[in-house]
């Protein structure tokens, strides 16, 4: 799976996702179709550096990932201006997963169960520049592209706050550190410090603690219940 092994006519894809068999299986098959795999990590954090340092054709990226989620590494890919499409491959079929994806600006929206000639083929296509989504997704898709909100109003900044962001938020109304929210969630003080910058970036606030004064006076932590474990 190294570049210097490859063909340099081939497509290269990196890989991000958490779970090692499905990377392995995913490399295999891409590998048997002729496609570079220059990487497989399940670290999002090295995911991001291995985009950056090796240029692949394509990102493929995992939603749900432990340490960051895959909505808020493809915002982190954009933020930093990285030239490439990013295609999620997910099992999630949530109409919210899809449209935060293809805000944040995800160039595809694949499925992990699609047959293999289907993913090969979508491939091709968003490399010609198409956005792609997964059949079983065409249906939502039409929904966004009518204007249908799917009960996501844009009148609120809360909206673009990906699960993870929000219930880090909620800790942070809490009155939590970043070690504590870090402890409290099961992950480190480094993934607390990038994703309270995203909040703070999508709230258009200058401070946590401001951050933390909206999201009281909005009440949007009334129904969230933060978890105590990683994962």
């Amino acid at each position: 799976m190294s570049p210097e092994s490859s063909d340099d006519s081939a497509l290269r894809v990196l890989v991000i996702d958490d779970h090692t068999l499905f990377r392995s299986g995913l490399g295999e098959l891409l590998e048997r179709r002729g496609i570079t795999v220059v990487a497989a990590v399940g670290d999002g954090l090295e995911g991001e550096r291995l985009a950056r340092e090796l240029h692949p054709d394509v990102v493929l990226l995992d939603l749900r990932m432990p340490e960051i989620d895959g909505i808020s590494l493809l915002n982190r890919l954009k933020d930093g201006e990285l030239d490439l499409p990013i295609v999620m491959l997910t099992t999630s079929t949530e109409e919210r997963d899809l449209v935060d994806s293809l805000r944040a600006g995800a160039q595809g929206y694949l499925l992990k169960d699609m047959e293999p000639d289907e993913l090969i083929d979508s491939l091709e296509q968003i490399m010609e520049g198409r956005t792609v989504v997964a059949p079983d997704m065409t249906g939502v898709l039409a929904k966004v592209i009518q204007g249908d909100e799917l009960e996501l109003p844009e009148e609120t900044p809360f909206a673009t706050l990906t699960p993870r962001e929000l219930e880090i938020l909620c800790h942070l109304a809490e009155g939590l550190s970043n070690k504590m929210v870090a402890r409290a969630l099961g992950i480190t003080d480094g993934t607390v410090k990038l994703h309270v910058g995203s909040i703070l970036r999508k709230l258009h606030v200058h401070s946590r603690v401001e951050a933390a004064v909206r999201a009281v006076e909005a009440g949007v932590c009334r129904d969230v219940a933060p978890s105590r474990s990683g994962g």
